[in-house]
């Protein structure tokens, strides 16, 4: 990669090289903060190896909303045309300062309902959109307190990655945590008719009076298309 940027630095910028190769992460990619440290200080192969992969795989979990652990990782980076093994993923991720959604001593915040779900997945892990307020993606978090711990739930728009809609409280409740959400993005929305609504299978999602809101506004939630008179 150093080698490519030399090559073609009296041509084109070294901020231009950067920027292109990076919109095309096929090829790999590498920061012109990176190339300039790789200059000055002499990087080993190995470490500036390293230190591109790092890059790829913060933007990885970025552009996945922080959930992926290792092995969810590891194949994104194989469907990338990137061969390394899983210990050298989980080992690059801790280089890049990312982890996944962990496990034990934490809340439960998706909690399985009563009756089976019958909703297919319209999105189907292909989280792009072509403008505002086509696919929304809800999901419910935690902060932890000195005492306990108090719930989130947020709306993002997929297409600006901008939280459209926000809920604090002690409780997960659909009516007092999504639901409260979900109405704040829908009243700061210019238009929701033909809007994705994607979530998890927890039951706030599933409940009757969150999947009524979303039909009411003609919102796309399962295999139904809702009607709006």
């Amino acid at each position: 990669m150093i080698r490519f940027i030399d090559e073609y630095r009296n041509g084109f910028s070294v901020e231009f090289i950067c920027k292109t190769l990076k919109n095309n992460r096929a090829g790999g990619f590498i920061t012109l903060r990176g190339y300039r440290q790789s200059k000055s200080c002499g990087l080993s192969a190995r470490r500036l190896r390293d230190a591109v992969l790092a890059e790829r795989i913060s933007a990885i979990h970025q552009d996945n909303y922080g959930v992926y652990g290792v092995r969810k990782m590891w194949h994104a980076l194989h469907r990338d045309g990137i061969d390394i093994g899983r210990e050298q993923t989980a080992r690059l991720m801790r280089l890049a300062g990312v982890f996944g959604k962990g496990k034990g001593g934490s809340p439960i915040t998706t909690r399985k309902p009563n009756v089976p779900e019958l909703r297919p997945d319209l999105v189907e892990r292909e989280f792009t959109a072509q403008g505002p307020n086509k696919l929304w993606v809800a999901d419910i978090t935690y902060v932890r307190t000195k005492k306990s711990f108090v719930y989130a739930a947020f709306v993002t728009d997929v297409y600006s990655r901008r939280i459209v809609g926000w809920a604090l409280s002690d409780s997960m409740r659909t009516e007092a945590l999504p639901l409260q959400a979900l109405n704040r993005a829908i009243v700061c929305a210019e238009e929701t008719t033909g809007l994705i609504h994607h979530s998890d299978h927890g039951s706030q999602y599933v409940s009757v009076v969150y999947n009524e809101c979303l039909a009411q506004h003609g919102v796309w939630f399962g295999d139904i298309v809702p009607h709006v008179s």
